[in-house]
Order: C-alpha cells, then structure tokens, then sequence
C-alpha cells in the first residue's frame, strides 16, 4: 500500500468515527434532519428492510432484504435478519438499495453551502476533484474526514502541472509550468508537499517532463492522472503507468489509419500562454479527420493496451457534448436554481464569447457530427473492456455538481453501455481505481455504509438513479426530509451570495469572465 492511500485509508478512518460519535458539521442547516447513527457512548444500528439489493458486478437483484448497519459498517446483509432490540429500523419495501455513486472528474463550485451538500444530496458519496488550484478544496476532504463539515468523501489531485507556454492563464489559476526534468520532479515534490492525493498533468507537457514527473511520483508515492499529453502517444501514456487519462481527445487521435499525420498536425499545434480556446480550435479539424479515418484494427492495439495496464478512461461525455453543441445545449431549468447569479452569467459568458463567437456553418455541423462520433467511440470503449471511470467534468458550462452525474449515466448508456456498465463506472470502478474495494462498491458486509436507496430499479431504466429515496453516507441516514432540506438551504444560499464556479482546471471551459 503506498503512503498516499494509507493517508487517505487513515483520514476516512478519523472521519467515520467523527461522524459517528455525532461530530458538529458546519455545512447546513438540514444537517439536524440527518439521521444519526450513534449517541455520545453509544454506538446504535440501523436497520433498512424489505428492500431490493442490487449487485452493481453481476447485476443480480436480491429481494426483501434487510441491510444492518452499525456505526460507518455494513455488518449483514440477508433475507429475513432479525432487527436487533434498540436499532432504528427503515422500512423501505418497494425500494432498491445500491452503492453510493461516484463523480470521478469535478471541479468543485466555490462555496462549501453549495457543491458537498449538491453532491450528497444526489446520491454521490465520493468524487475526484481533478485539480487542487485552490487551497479550499483540501480544507473541505480533511473537514469532511474529520466530521466537521457534511460531503462525500474527496480525493483532491494535485494543481496542474503543465508544459510551456501551458493552456492555463497563471493569473487565472495556479499551474505549476515545467520545461525540463529538474522542474518536473520538484513540482511534483511541491504537489506531494501541498497535500494532493495524485498528480494531475496535461496537455502540453514535454516528454522528458512527462517521464520526469512519472518518475518522481512513483519515488513520493504519488499516482498520476489527467490528460494524455500531446507530445506523448497513447500507448506510451499507458504503459508508462499513468492510471487515468481524461476526456476522448487523445484517444480519439490514437485509433486513426493515418496517426501519422494527426499526430504530426497536433505536434504543430501553436499557442500562447493561456490560449485555452486556441488549442481546442486548432484541434476540431484534426480531431475531425481522425473521426473519419477510425481503424478498428489500430482500436483493437490501443484499447488492449489500456485493458492490459487497467488504464482507466473517464470519457466525460457531459463536457463533450456542451462544447461540440454550444448552439444546442442550455440549461436544465430544474436544476439551475442551485447555481448563482454570477455562476450562470459566467457559464452563458463562456459559451457565447468563447464557444459560440466566430464558428462558421461548417464547423457547428462538423462539430455536432464529433459529437455522434464521441458516442460510438464510447460504444467501442465498453466493447473492448477498457476500465471507464464516470465522471462529469463539473464545471463546464450548464453542470450542477451532483446532477450532472446523473446526466453521464444517462449519456454512457445513449452510447451504448449498459445500465449495469453504467452503474459498476460509478461505483464499483471507482473503489477499485481508488484502491478502496474493499471498503467500497458493493452492498456488503464490511463495506463502509455508503448507499443510494432509489424508487425504482436503475438496472431497468438508469434514469432511475435520479429518484432517489434518502442516502447514507458513512452509515449516517440522509432521510428524504434531510434530503429536501438540503437542497432547499443550497437554492438559499446561491440567492443570498454569490458562488462562482471553480475553474474548470483540467476541464476544458475556461468558464472564468474577465474580471471574474
């Protein structure tokens, strides 16, 4: 086990027991509607009964269950268990039971009022903030692993590092800028410092920096995950032990009959420091002739190589389609009273002045037909096993933390997965990626308590995931009242002042307004 998991291990040790002994969380008022599990020298149980368990590995569905729970620990699963004297017993025949979901790709809203308690309240028990470019997201994963503050369990990567000139805008966002071994290393020595539970790289990284920092975070103990840098192929990013690579564009170049040539246009790709939008715009075309070039022989080499490394791929579909369809996405109307003022400016800023501005007729059509593309490419993905991570890039324009995990699932099966396929990216995937499945994935005994109990059977239809019934988050009950409290002190809060949205660090929007 490296250092980095046996601190994190540690951490969620301290906060469960925190939660248990009914710590003083700091995040909401609704937080007196949680359910507790234990009194002060007491640990009680929970009992949730006559409810269906869904297995996310196999997809086998066991009825009238009842599910125990004694402090942050499921200690039985079985058809007809007695409830222990003094347990509180949930009854919730006509429900289903799965793990608690997972984001494995956001960028966090600026307001601890607004994105822990908009995740938990959507079921998401763990989420991945993809980049640490603001101190503020360590706070939140060490409060919430002591008990102080109510959210999912984070794992917070590092600030990005990147290549010169990098995509980023320095004034804007801490990025770490490397352009030789010698800063690559100590940038990751200072990321390992800072606190970041992985390194996160991008796109315009050399190679002698890639290898650099690859080498230097296996020394710290660190895992690496983000983009698959321009400069470096696929195949090489894979075997050379990266453990994710983000979003389809690297790989969508890899499986192309003339590599060669994408290959050699993306090299040329020219830009200035914090040019974001240049270099998306100067890789439509190149991603354009992969698109329609796609080699199932050369899909059958790459995607093998991913299996074989367990190189997971997080395809963010809900980024994808928002910046290929500016001129066909907007904003769910339900969901966009949890966003500020300033957050929905900012996003509708963005997509007219960045994403929308100065687009010819042709390049909206061709951007929509990468759009259909990214979607059977995923479809190829499920076919040849590759590992898929769920993950939204919240952030990007028109997101809502928490919800736009719902619309990935949704967009993963569109694509071609399954709704079980779906489920497992979300749960079991992300424990095993994380190193934590044996404490997490599954409705079992010796798991940590995090659970979703739905209304209806997401295997069915995976629409299902977003009626949800109550959640429990390191065996504390989030009842459905908690749970509409929650979400009304969120819509509160983004009235009272403002929220503006993180930086999509590792995203891909740039969705920060001059002056903002």
């Amino acid at each position: 086990m490296n250092s980095s998991r046996r601190s994190f291990l540690a951490r969620t040790a301290v906060g469960a027991a925190a939660v248990v002994a009914g710590g003083t969380f700091t995040s909401s008022p609704a937080v007196a509607l949680v359910k507790p599990l234990a009194d002060a020298g007491t640990t009680r149980m929970t009992a949730l009964t006559h409810v269906t368990v869904i297995d996310v590995a196999t997809g086998r569905r066991s009825r009238n269950q009842t599910v125990l729970i004694r402090a942050d620990r499921i200690v039985a699963v079985g058809r007809g268990l007695p409830v222990p004297h003094g347990a509180t017993e949930l009854d919730l025949t006509g429900k289903f039971v799965i793990p608690g979901l997972a984001d494995m790709h956001v960028h966090s809203l600026g307001s601890e009022r607004v994105s822990p308690p908009l995740y938990l309240a959507n079921g998401l028990t763990t989420v991945r903030e993809m980049a640490g470019a603001d101190p503020l997201v360590y706070d939140w994963r060490d409060r919430i692993d002591a008990g102080t503050l109510l959210g999912p369990r984070m794992v917070v990567g590092s600030q990005i590092i990147d290549g010169d000139p990098t995509l980023w805008d320095p004034d804007l966002l801490r990025v770490l800028v490397v352009n030789d071994e010698a800063g690559a290393r100590a940038a990751v020595r200072q990321v390992k410092a800072e606190g970041a539970d992985f390194v996160k790289v991008y796109s315009r990284l050399s190679p002698t920096a890639y290898r650099a920092i690859l080498d230097e975070a296996r020394r710290q103990g660190l895992t690496v995950h983000g983009h698959g840098p321009d400069q470096v192929p696929v195949e090489q990013v894979s075997a050379a032990g990266q453990r994710s690579i983000e979003h389809l564009h690297a790989l969508a170049l890899s499986v192309s009959s003339r590599e060669a040539e994408v290959r050699r246009l993306q090299r040329a790709i020219s830009i200035s420091t914090g040019d974001y939008n240049g270099w998306f715009r100067q890789m439509h075309p190149i991603e354009w002739i992969a698109a329609n070039s796609f080699s199932r022989a050369r899909a059958a080499q790459v995607f093998g190589t991913l299996r074989r490394h367990r190189t997971r791929v997080t395809p963010t579909l809900t980024m994808h389609r928002v910046l290929d369809m500016p001129d066909h996405t907007t904003f769910d109307p339900a969901t966009r009273k949890y966003l500020s003022a300033d957050a929905v400016g900012t996003y509708e800023y963005a997509i007219e002045h960045l994403y929308k501005a100065n687009r010819p007729a042709e390049e909206i059509a061709r951007q929509r037909q990468l759009w259909a593309y990214r979607q059977r490419f995923v479809r190829e993905l499920f076919a040849h096993d590759v590992p898929i991570l769920a993950g939204t890039d919240t952030g990007t324009p028109y997101m809502v933390p928490g919800f736009a995990l719902h619309d990935e699932l949704e967009l993963l099966v569109a694509a071609g997965a399954t709704p079980r396929q779906a489920l497992y990216a979300a749960t079991v995937e992300p424990a095993r990626f994380l190193g934590l499945g044996e404490d997490l994935g599954s409705v079992a005994p010796r798991k940590v308590a995090d659970l979703v109990v739905l209304d209806a059977d997401p295997l069915t239809d995976i629409a299902n995931t977003r009626r949800i019934h109550s959640v429990v988050t390191r065996g504390r009950v989030i009842s459905p009242t908690a749970r509409r409290r929650m979400l009304a002190d969120v819509e509160a809060a983004v009235q009272q002042a403002p929220a503006a949205p993180a930086l999509a660090a590792g995203g891909c929007c740039g969705t920060r307004r001059p002056g903002h």
